[in-house]
């Protein structure tokens, strides 16, 4: 801490001055309708007062001043403020503040002044109201998954101190009666967290378009005497590359006071030649299905005009030798490798493919990118749209994995490929039941069975044979090749010789059950 002089500046001078021309009385009353103590000389007492100016920017706080003031100098309303005639106490005051006395100012003159419009909006030790000359606001990107309700604080710079790396700024301010009651009647997203949030913000110091959350190096932020957790690193899987930390708001709801009482924030940031801007919201989460929903509501593009759009596509282009007269739409999601439940693409995607809403803004919740899996460019939340064509040939489509979309517009499924895919490319050997001397039999058309190896006559010919006056089954043994059909010749020829002698030999049974097994 350090004890300097310093007068009251920007916003706050117009109450300074009112604050050094009350009594000790109105000094008094003036203290007591804060909670501060109302004792010691009048010097003191002035101090107190001007600490509060300087810290507190509550509407109460100002309107109580304008009133003590008023009630004073009541006969005198229409004269100027009466300017303090002899130099300020000295103040206790945060060494961040340092600077007031070369940052610029913008001295108020008269009473009357739209008090509401500073409550929550100035920013101690972080930047004074701008001066007449305007200059480009920063801008941030609006984030889908936070419905802003006020603005607390606008974008404004962080300033460095003094030359050294890390840097503190403060900035203290309060929530209105209406602000509280928002955020306690709020339902809990889960234990602990309030959908209704106060948030912080920081990105680069840039003006020429909205800019997306970035922190500064080296970020640590406190509210009151806490310190607030703050999104971690990615770790980086490849060699050489940084790991990245996912920038988004900082929800400060749970460690801030939620009374009438003021908020000191500290942001705890390293000061490496980059600019950074800070600002604070009173927003409503989100949750993935809440987006959905919405998107079900307005999001949903008409099959008609789906159905222009791929007419469009397949127009025949007079530039081009190759002629497009259809093209392929798959009704898996490139994201799960699961059906499409809600058909969603961008609204400035180039293709027709779609991805699964569900899923895609169930990732971004947790990981907020906003890229197309098809074709790897940006799809922010506002530019989808669900295929209205899409969605009503996956209710009609139900046995196909994939579509085609043709010249005129129409579609059909794709279930050749699949189903030739499936069917066995080999031959089927069938096998049936055994007769009564133990041969397997496989009935024919004519009703009767036949052995599935042959008779005496034709032991192993694909024709077949007539035993016992039953015609045979055909068999194709497909263990054999070419090279060996000689031998077997030979063998057959050998075979005939000794069942002509011996009588038929007995045979085997065959070790296949019941049915048709494929001969691969």
């Amino acid at each position: 801490m350090r004890v300097h002089e310093a007068a009251p500046d920007g916003p706050n001078l117009v109450e300074g001055n009112m604050v050094m021309s009350f009594r000790v009385s109105d000094l008094q009353m003036l203290l007591g309708f804060v909670g501060r103590s109302k004792s010691g000389l009048k010097h003191e007492l002035v101090t107190r007062a001007l600490q509060l100016v300087q810290f507190d920017c509550s509407p109460e706080l100002f309107k109580k001043i304008k009133e003590l003031y008023e009630t004073r100098y009541a006969k005198k309303s229409s004269e100027p403020v009466p300017q303090p005639h002899r130099p300020l106490d000295p103040l206790t005051m945060h060494s961040t503040y340092d600077r007031a006395s070369s940052v610029p100012r913008t001295p108020l003159t008269g009473p009357n002044i739209d008090y509401p419009v500073l409550y929550g909006k100035y920013l101690n030790g972080l930047g004074r109201l701008p001066a007449k000359t305007l200059k480009p606001e920063v801008r941030l990107v609006k984030l889908p998954f936070f419905n802003m309700l006020d603005e607390l604080l606008k974008p404004t710079e962080l300033v460095p101190q003094n030359n050294e790396k890390l840097q503190e700024s403060p900035c203290i301010f309060a929530l209105t009666p209406r602000q509280v009651e928002l955020i306690r009647n709020s339902r809990e997203l889960q234990p602990g967290v309030k959908a209704v949030q106060v948030v912080l913000r920081i990105c680069y110091s840039d003006t020429s378009s909205p800019q997306e959350d970035q922190y500064p190096p080296n970020i640590a932020v406190k509210v009151n005497h806490s310190y607030c957790s703050v999104p971690g690193y990615y770790p980086s899987n490849k060699p050489g590359v940084e790991p990245k930390r996912p920038c988004r708001p900082i929800n400060l709801t749970h460690l801030m006071y939620l009374s009438s009482a003021t908020n000191r924030i500290t942001v705890t940031w390293g000061n490496y030649g980059k600019s950074y801007s800070v600002a604070l919201y009173l927003v409503r989460q989100l949750t993935s299905s809440e987006l959905l929903q919405r998107l079900k509501t307005i999001g949903v593009k008409h099959p008609e005009l789906c159905k222009a759009l791929v007419k469009e596509k397949l127009r025949l282009d007079p530039d081009s030798e190759i002629a497009t007269t259809g093209v392929r739409v798959s009704l898996i999601c490139p994201l799960v490798k699961m059906r499409l439940s809600v058909p969603c693409r961008a609204e400035t995607c180039a293709h027709l493919q779609c991805f699964d809403a569900v899923f895609y803004l169930q990732m971004n919740e947790k990981k907020p990118t906003w890229m197309c899996p098809v074709c790897d460019k940006p799809a922010p939340y506002d530019q989808l749209i669900i295929d209205g064509l899409l969605s009503k040939i996956l209710s009609e489509c139900e046995d196909a994995d994939e579509i085609e979309y043709l010249v005129d517009g129409s579609w059909c499924p794709i279930r050749a490929e699949k189903e030739r895919s499936c069917s066995p490319q080999c031959p089927i050997l069938v096998l049936g039941t055994s007769d009564a001397n133990g041969l397997p039999t496989t009935p024919n058309v004519n009703g009767g069975g036949g052995s599935a190896l042959g008779g005496a006559g034709g032991g192993g010919s694909a024709a077949g044979g007539v035993e016992n006056g039953k015609p045979g089954a055909d068999v194709v043994d497909l263990t054999l090749d070419s090279s060996s059909s000689s031998e077997e010749d030979e063998d057959e020829d050998e075979e005939d010789e000794d069942e002509d002698e011996d009588g038929p030999r007995p045979k085997r049974r065959c070790p296949f059950q019941k049915g048709l097994v494929s001969a691969c």
